[in-house]
């Protein structure tokens, strides 16, 4: 139970973007951060509980803004699983993702509302979830699972995840975001553009019309949320903003007129830097189809430069993974291929302050302040020299969420 836990002489990453600070002291009370200040001007309170850590790094929880914990297996395995073997496999991924030093993320289509509530409820160790419930699709668009001569859609399972919702015109795209979030849904996700892992589309097609995407942002705005979408080439990342997209997911084909568009918008940028090569490494025993590794290569080839487009146009850039199956335990590596362009630090403030930001959630989370939640992490080393620290989750030794010790690998 949260009480007051008070973590003394560590070095100090605030995910503010300022250098980090050495030997100081943050103070836990119940689930919110009560004080920040030097370790020499510290006197403990009472009956409290002290962390000290010395030769560790203390930062914000890590975010990300681009999960699929729902999706536990990949091609054909994933509709064959008896119910429980799928709850438990995304029960182990939810854990391990929490383990990497992750306490919030935002799933962008597959996994149930249920799950955010068993971890808030406390049945399962996890990070803050906010999910999407089912993709938005048009039929015959990325979100489409059916080869060329399937007939049926691909179902999920109840309580557990959703394959994408297919939907064509205003009003079933509007009846489909409704019924998402009343399913729990905190923000809508659609399919604006072909996608790598589709088998019928291309990565340049421009999905849904401005009309169709309009409709799920209108119903997302009147519950008090957003749109995030799934794009890659410009034309469809313009509409998307016409319609009033929030946040593009990908964008790997940006242009500099669209990424001054994006700004003007106010629009996010999340690219998902680790997908491509991660899935030819790890698309199983036979790899992955001939057109789909086509379609993730030339995704992949224009990745960095859509970033560096990005941060040239002043866009906001937070920071996501897009990772299924066998890949979700490289999410963190995403932070080591965006610190190659952005730099170290900037690379951890858009994976804490920026996506808090980008989630409406600046206010709670994404910085070590007085008033903030307590989504704390402690590192084995210094991220800032070395952001690969990182990639190990041996690395994090503590894990906190709202006050709550959920992982300890010190005494």
């Amino acid at each position: 139970m949260p009480g007051t836990t008070v973590f003394r002489n560590a070095t100090l990453i605030d995910g503010t973007g300022r250098d980090p600070q050495p030997s100081m002291a943050v103070v836990v009370e119940d689930e919110r951060i009560a004080r920040v200040e030097s370790t020499d001007a510290l006197t403990p309170p009472r009956d409290s509980e002290v962390i000290e850590c010395e030769g560790l790094t203390l930062m914000p929880g890590l975010t990300d803004a681009h999960t699929h914990l729902g999706i536990v297996r990949t091609g054909d395995g994933m509709g064959r699983q008896p119910a429980a073997i799928h709850a438990l496999r995304i029960a182990r991924e939810i854990e391990s993702t929490l383990d990497a030093g992750y306490t919030t993320v935002r799933d962008a289509g597959g996994i149930d509302g249920a799950w955010p509530h068993a971890v808030r409820v406390g049945l399962l160790r996890g990070p803050r979830i906010l999910p999407s419930g089912a993709a938005l699709s048009q039929t015959g668009g990325h979100g489409d699972q059916r080869f060329r001569f399937d007939e049926e859609p691909q179902r999920g399972i109840a309580g557990l995840f959703h394959f994408s919702e297919l939907c064509d015109g205003p009003e079933a795209v509007r009846k489909a975001a409704r019924e998402n979030l009343r399913r729990g849904a905190t923000q809508i996700k659609v399919m604006a553009s072909g996608g790598v892992m589709s088998p019928t589309d291309e990565i340049t097609h421009t999905q849904f019309t401005i009309e169709e995407l309009s409709a799920a942002v209108g119903a997302a705005k009147a519950a008090g949320t957003y749109v995030l979408a799934h794009a890659y080439a410009p034309h469809a990342i313009t509409s998307a903003l016409e319609a009033g997209v929030h946040s593009i997911e990908h964008g790997n084909l940006l242009d500099e007129v669209t990424a001054a568009a994006m700004k003007a918008k106010g629009a996010w940028l999340v690219p998902t830097l680790v997908t491509y090569g991660t899935l030819e490494r790890t698309g199983g025993p036979g790899g992955i189809p001939e057109n789909m590794r086509l379609k993730s290569q030339r995704a992949q080839e224009g990745a960095s430069e859509s970033v560096r487009i990005a941060m040239a146009a002043g866009v906001q850039i937070g920071s996501g993974s897009d990772l299924l199956g066998p890949m979700q335990p490289y999410k963190t590596t995403e932070l080591v291929l965006k610190a190659k362009l952005m730099g170290n630090m900037a690379a951890l403030v858009s994976a804490t302050s920026s996506n808090a930001r980008l989630f409406g959630l600046e206010e709670q989370i994404g910085t070590v302040e007085e008033g903030k939640l307590a989504d704390i992490i402690l590192v084995r080393g210094d991220p800032i020299g070395d952001i690969a620290v990182l990639e190990s989750p041996e690395n994090v030794v503590l894990v906190m969420r709202e006050g709550s010790v959920l992982k300890r690998l010190m005494p």
